[in-house]
């Protein structure tokens, strides 16, 4: 079985990864607040970050986040792909994992009137989400340039050699099949596109006690694949200039945060570790040959 998933089995993880988003999207559209990286809005503390205080701390800036129709923002970043991937009026950008639209909305403005932004997300509930915030981004924008579908990222619904630019907000670590994931991404881009995705991964193997929290899976941590092997799966995909970065900073924070999904992750450790001894934030760029 691909990617770690030896006593967990792939479409149940699937399954408890689209209960917990299902849950942050209920919980932020009812309550007007985030669910935070635990992957439910119950177990957030005092000390835990806001939604802002997370999109600041991984890129995002004040100007930004005041665009964005409210609740498009749930605190699920671990990076900033729409500023990686440098986009240009006129493309066609597809995100994967697209939630309540944070990137899409973000980027429908850089790629104007002749662009497109498509996101993908494979839970209902977040695509409902969605497509409500569409009409205050309409408004607030003028444009009428971004769609959200509902679909898996391992079976992407989008056609071969559509998109410019494919971005992706710490959400490929939660597959439990990236490989397959990979090869889409290169279905779907244009000769020459690119990538840019933010992403967790590994430095080194989690203890499997982490593996098989359900919870660090929606929080996006247990499923996360060793830094080699994203680059590996990239490049078997067939793409290529592949440039990681890794961002420790953003584990340093959230443990600083006191979150309560890396409490959980602390006291599973090993003594004398830490959580960024073994997760970092990883920025990937990389494109389709000609």
């Amino acid at each position: 079985m691909p990617d770690r998933l030896n006593r967990i089995d792939a479409e149940a993880v699937r399954e408890h990864v689209r209960d917990g988003y299902a849950e942050i999207a209920l919980a932020g559209y009812t309550a007007g607040v985030g669910g935070g990286c635990c992957g439910t809005s119950s177990c957030r503390s005092q000390a835990t970050p806001t939604v802002d205080d997370v999109a600041k701390r991984v890129g995002y800036n004040e100007a930004e986040l005041a665009t964005l129709p409210d609740g498009a923002n749930m605190g699920l970043s671990c990076g900033n792909p729409t500023a990686l991937a440098s986009l240009r009026p006129g493309e066609v950008v597809l995100d994967l994992g697209s939630g309540g639209g944070f990137d899409c909305f973000l980027a429908g403005p850089k790629v104007g009137t002749a662009g497109r932004v498509i996101g993908v997300d494979m839970t209902p509930e977040m695509i409902a989400k969605a497509r409500r915030n569409t009409a205050a981004y309409r408004e607030r924008s003028g444009l009428d340039n971004v769609e959200f579908r509902l679909g898996e990222i391992e079976h992407l619904p989008v056609a071969d050699n559509s998109v410019d630019v494919v971005i992706s907000n710490c959400v490929i670590n939660l597959s439990p099949d990236k490989p397959q994931v990979w090869r889409e991404i290169a279905r779907v881009l244009r000769p020459g596109g690119r990538v840019a995705v933010s992403d967790l991964a590994l430095l080194r193997p989690l203890p499997a006690a982490i593996q098989e929290m359900v919870a660090a899976w929606i929080g996006c941590v247990a499923g996360a694949a060793l830094v080699s092997d994203t680059e590996r799966y990239a490049r078997e995909a067939g793409l290529t200039d592949i440039r990681l970065q890794q961002k420790r900073e953003y584990v340093a924070s959230m443990t600083s945060f006191e979150d309560p999904l890396y409490q959980r992750i602390v006291a599973a450790l090993p003594p004398g570790t830490r959580p960024a001894d073994y997760i970092t934030s990883l920025n990937v760029t990389a494109r389709k040959r000609e």
